[in-house]
C-alpha cells in the first residue's frame, strides 16, 4: 500500500511539477555549438527526459551590431556566414509554423528538428548555408518566407532581438555554447551541460527527480525529498478512514 501511495505522490508531483527553461546561446557556425546542439540537446529533448523540460534558442553568440539610420551590419565570430546563419535562424525561430494537419511536430520540436539540422550541415563549410536543404529535410513548409526575412530588414531586426537577449545574460556571456538553467547562469551546470547535458538537466529538476534520472550517472533520483508529503498523505488517509 504505501509503495502504492509513494508511486502515485510522484506521479502527481513530476505531472504538476513546473518544466524546467533551458536557454541556449550559441552561434550558427560555431563548431563547438554544432556540438552541443547535435550530440547533447537534440538527443535528451527527444529522449525520455524531453518532457521535463523546454528550450529557448538565442543564436546570436559573440556577434555585435552598429546602426546606419535603418541599416544594422553585423560582425559575427566566424564571418559574414555565419551572420547569414543567425539570420535564418532568427527569421526561422519567428516564423516557423506547424500546420493543422500535421501531428508529427509540435512548433518547438520543429524548430529544433530545423535547428539541429542547420547546425549539423551548416558546419561542413558548403557554399550555400543548408536554409533550403534543411526545411525540405524536416519538411519545412515555409522556407521561402524565413529565407525572404533572412535577406531583408525583418531578419536584421530579429537578430538585433537575439543580441539584444544575449546582452541582458547575467554575468555576460564569456563563451559559446553557453546553457542557462532556470534563467539563473551556474558555471557548474554551464561545465556539466558540455560534457552531459542530461545529468545537468536533472541536477537542475526540483525534487522529487523524475524516474529517468536514477538512469542517468551522477543523477540518482533521491527520494528522501518525498517522506514529508508521504507522511501527510498517510496520515489523511489514516484519518479519512477513522472518520
Amino acid at each position: 500500500m504505501l509503495l502504492k501511495i509513494v508511486g502515485l505522490l510522484a506521479l502527481f508531483a513530476v505531472c504538476n511539477a513546473q518544466r524546467l527553461r533551458v536557454d541556449v546561446y550559441y552561434e550558427s557556425l560555431c563548431p563547438d555549438s554544432a556540438r552541443f546542439i547535435n550530440d547533447q540537446l537534440y538527443p535528451a529533448k527527444r529522449g525520455p527526459l524531453g518532457k521535463y523540460f523546454d528550450v529557448n534558442l538565442v543564436p546570436f553568440g559573440k556577434a555585435s551590431w552598429v546602426t546606419f539610420g535603418a541599416d544594422v551590419n553585423f560582425t559575427c565570430q566566424h564571418g559574414p556566414p555565419e551572420c547569414y546563419g543567425n539570420k535564418i535562424q532568427a527569421c526561422a525561430l519567428e516564423h516557423i509554423q506547424v500546420n493543422s494537419y500535421q501531428n508529427t511536430h509540435t512548433r518547438d520540436s520543429l524548430i529544433l528538428e530545423y535547428v539541429n539540422c542547420l547546425m549539423k550541415l551548416g558546419n561542413q563549410r558548403d557554399s550555400v548555408y543548408p536554409g533550403a536543404r534543411c526545411a525540405s529535410a524536416v519538411q519545412l513548409a515555409n522556407w521561402p518566407i524565413i529565407e525572404q526575412c533572412a535577406n531583408s530588414t525583418d531578419g536584421s531586426k530579429y537578430l538585433q532581438n537575439q543580441g539584444m537577449i544575449t546582452q541582458q545574460l547575467q554575468p555576460a556571456l564569456t563563451s559559446v555554447p553557453t546553457v542557462v538553467f532556470k534563467q539563473q547562469y551556474s558555471s557548474e551546470l554551464q561545465d556539466l551541460a558540455m560534457r552531459n547535458f542530461q545529468s545537468a538537466v536533472c541536477r537542475a529538476l526540483p525534487q522529487p527527480k523524475p524516474s529517468e534520472c536514477s538512469q542517468i550517472p551522477g543523477s540518482a533520483t533521491n527520494n528522501v525529498a518525498l517522506l514529508p508529503a508521504i507522511v501527510t498523505f498517510a496520515l489523511f488517509v489514516l484519518l479519512t478512514r477513522l472518520f
